[in-house]
């Protein structure tokens, strides 16, 4: 079941590699649908190589419905996220470099793109460490993320949300370039200039009204 929301899946796997978010099987994705079941990519898969097929479907109790993979190692964190914020609907979990990085030197990444406004609502704030195959990672993301659709797990990652993939994509993407950005301009100076409050504000509103 669920044929055409598993092949949105695997070709978002297929994105987040191609935008070097992460290597080889890393992070995971996963959706909710409208009946309540969550779609899971499977564990240490490389996405460009998975089928339909290795998709599995779990219950909101993170009990597999459909599929003989073997589920990420973050189904727990994954699903706790789930079931604390009824109004997400998809999940990415990747290793992006920048956005990592950001998290060893700093807890917040300012705001400092339209873009990072745009796709993610605001400044990122780095979650204190959890490791891979932990619910602490899902409850460290509820507890941080407050009205953003990112965050940064310190030493490990980044989780983003949406209410379908095409925004936690858009998250995960556009933070990247912010993190790229903030990087090299702290490579030169620690005096980084940061959208205000009612920019950030614009360009949100800016991005309801984006694409087709």
């Amino acid at each position: 079941m669920f044929e055409q929301e598993k092949r949105k899946i695997i070709e978002t796997g297929i994105k987040i590699d191609r935008y070097g978010l992460i290597a080889l099987s890393g992070g995971n994705i996963s959706c909710r649908m409208p009946t309540g079941e969550i779609l899971l990519t499977p564990s240490g898969m490389i996405y460009e190589e998975l089928t339909e097929k290795d998709i599995l479907v779990a219950d909101i109790n993170g009990k597999i419905l459909e599929g003989k993979r073997r589920p990420s190692v973050d189904t727990l964190a994954l699903i706790y996220i789930y079931s604390n914020m009824p109004k997400v609907n998809a999940v990415i979990h990747t290793h992006q470099p920048y956005a990592t990085a950001v998290g060893l030197i700093a807890d917040e990444l300012p705001c400092i793109l339209t873009t990072l406004a745009n796709a993610v609502k605001g400044s990122v704030k780095v979650c204190p460490f959890s490791s891979a195959a932990n619910i602490q990672m899902g409850k460290e993301t509820v507890k941080n993320i407050g009205d953003k659709l990112a965050v940064i797990l310190k030493n490990h990652g980044v989780i983003s949300v949406g209410i379908d993939l095409k925004q936690a994509l858009c998250a995960c993407v556009y933070l990247e370039e912010a993190a790229k950005t903030y990087l090299a301009a702290r490579a030169v100076t620690a005096d980084i200039a940061q959208l205000t409050e009612k920019q950030i504000i614009e360009a949100v509103e800016v991005f309801n009204h984006y694409g087709q």
